[in-house]
């Protein structure tokens, strides 16, 4: 990302951009304009986490061109560890539905990789009636493991010759982080991962209100909708993320620079 760009914060070893959405969206569309590789990512707690916990999923992350504050509380916490008090996270389905607008407007030609092949139908449908005018160019769904050498080179094929610009990933935290890392080196296309954006807009999930999003409360909504496939998730990391932090600031740490990490192999997932 340019020099003009905030720097990254070092949330747990993660290191997270302080934009909003605005700054977001210009360096995204910035990269699908001129076809320039780049990988991006919403994070909220859970995708911290996985960092935290793994060095090699670390080392990906911190090697994307752009992590944002997706969750309330990774926001908070760029403002408990270094005082940087954003206005606002940068939600990835409210992101995406942003990119779209932009897109249908500038004629920026979309890809959709990711969910199963009913999401995806629903979701095309949801996006051509919200935004008539967007040109999607394509559409995947996971296999929902590993890619085959054939398999990831299939999947390059229908990304280069689809011609998009624009590439939406909705595989789940953290399928979705590792798949924009390995797929960056393979197209010029800005990739941005968008955690449940796919479902929720496709019909198939309901958002948490408002309310509960500006509070930091949509972990509760989630957790209440879907508590088998998210338990985990809600009830063993926030704890330990809240605990992280406070053992981070006591440290003191400082501000962390990208590229401090170690490179990591490429992980295909599809």
């Amino acid at each position: 990302m340019p020099a003009s760009t905030p720097p990254r914060f070092n949330v747990l070893g993660v290191q997270v951009h302080a934009v909003d959405y605005a700054t977001a969206i210009s360096a995204i569309l910035r990269a699908a304009h001129t076809q320039t590789p780049f990988a991006s990512t919403a994070l909220a707690v859970h995708g911290v986490m996985t960092g935290y916990h793994d060095p090699q999923q670390r080392a990906r992350i911190n090697a994307l061109d752009l992590v944002t504050p997706d969750g309330q509380p990774v926001r908070w916490a760029l403002a408990f560890l270094h005082g940087i008090r954003l206005a606002d996270r940068v939600y990835g389905p409210f992101l995406m539905s942003q990119l779209c607008q932009h897109a249908a407007a500038q004629d920026i030609p979309v890809f959709l990789y990711g969910s199963g092949p009913q999401t995806l139908a629903s979701l095309h449908r949801a996006l051509k009636m919200r935004f008539p005018a967007l040109r999607l160019v394509g559409a995947r769904p996971s296999r929902f493991r590993i890619a085959s050498d054939s398999e990831w080179q299939a999947d390059v094929a229908a990304l280069r010759d689809s011609g998009a610009r624009l590439v939406f990933c909705g595989l789940g935290c953290p399928r979705q982080e590792a798949w924009v890392h390995a797929m960056r080196s393979e197209v010029n296309a800005a990739l941005v991962a968008v955690g449940a954006a796919f479902p929720l807009w496709a019909g198939e999930r309901r958002m948490a209100p408002a309310w509960m999003q500006r509070t930091g409360l949509e972990w509760f909504f989630r957790l209440a909708t879907e508590p088998r496939r998210l338990a985990k998730r809600y009830l063993v990391y926030n704890p330990l993320f809240i605990d992280a932090l406070v053992r981070q600031k006591l440290r003191r740490p400082t501000r962390c620079a990208p590229g401090v990490e170690p490179s990591a192999p490429p992980l295909r997932w599809s």
